[in-house]
């Protein structure tokens, strides 16, 4: 059994662990409102631009040669994938690092070995994650993460889309946690160009009271930049709200398993006291019995 002063030590170690866990814990949780809330403004702006385009663009004429929307005849794939600068968020990293490997080792397989195919990371643990499975990492923005404003990701949207009007890349798919709640979050993988439009006779008619002034493929055309660029704003923000539930979810488990291993630590501690007390008691008696005979 462990001495009394091996397990003080314990205890207090665990009772130091607990309080960043909890204050931890209690950061995210704050911080988990307000990216909660964003998630909740960004969904339907997000949602009426794809429906106002797909109507715009099941009534313009040769869509698929026009806007960026066809895939260009050549250039690469490009992965981009999201996650955090920071750890201790249970698996909301790992996650989007196995995911990103699997495409690699699947469904893109030949593109990658063959040199057809690009990763851009974003967030150094996830970089950390890629480079440990020997993954190459073509381009990497962590410090958009530190300062995640609109203006930000709006950069970064422009030049995805430069790079795609210069048939750089033919394709580019996002990976990142969408928020369900604080305790589930699901990778995603979508398509962030080319925009796909989905064509229906509901779309159609969807809007037939409408007048669009100047006209459809004009405004079809000042549309496009927005949508992918609200697409992509959407991603970081549900991958923001993801890493604070999953962080906060995470934390509260470890403060619960840090209480409950000081209450056995504290009845070790206890039991050894007792030990070594009976231990003196014994040494007294048995010191005096041997004075006595």
């Amino acid at each position: 059994m462990a001495n009394l002063k091996d397990i003080r030590i314990r205890i207090n170690s665990v009772k130091t662990t607990r309080q960043v866990t909890s204050a931890m814990k209690m950061v995210s949780a704050a911080k988990l409102k307000k990216a909660q809330d964003n998630v909740d403004h960004v969904r339907p702006f997000v949602s009426k631009l794809v429906e106002i385009s797909n109507f715009l663009g099941s009534s313009v004429e040769n869509i698929d040669e026009t806007f960026g929307y066809a895939t260009p005849k050549k250039g690469k794939t490009l992965i981009l994938a999201i996650a955090s600068n920071k750890g201790l968020a249970g698996a909301f990293n790992s996650t989007i690092v196995k995911e990103v490997d699997r495409m690699l080792k699947e469904e893109w397989a030949s593109e990658y070995q063959n040199g057809n195919l690009e990763v851009f990371a974003v967030g150094k643990q996830l970089v950390k994650g890629l480079v440990a499975r020997h993954i190459n990492v073509d381009t990497e923005n962590n410090d958009v993460l530190d300062n995640l404003t609109k203006e930000n990701v709006y950069k970064i949207a422009d030049s995805l889309m430069t790079a795609f009007a210069k048939s750089y890349y033919q394709k580019i798919i996002l990976v990142y946690n969408t928020f369900v709640n604080a305790a589930l979050q699901n990778v995603t993988t979508q398509q962030l160009l080319p925009l796909s439009v989905a064509k229906s006779e509901e779309n159609s008619g969807a809007y037939l009271d409408f007048i669009v002034e100047p006209s459809k493929a004009e405004v079809l055309a000042d549309m496009v930049p927005q949508v992918v660029q609200a697409k992509l704003l959407a991603a970081f923000l549900e991958s923001a709200a993801s890493e604070h539930g999953s962080r906060m979810t995470s934390m509260n488990k470890a403060t619960d398993n840090a209480t409950e291993l000081l209450g056995d630590l504290q009845l070790q501690y206890n039991k050894a006291r007792q030990a070594a007390i009976t231990n003196e008691l014994i040494e007294i008696v048995s010191g005096a019995e041997a004075l006595n005979s």
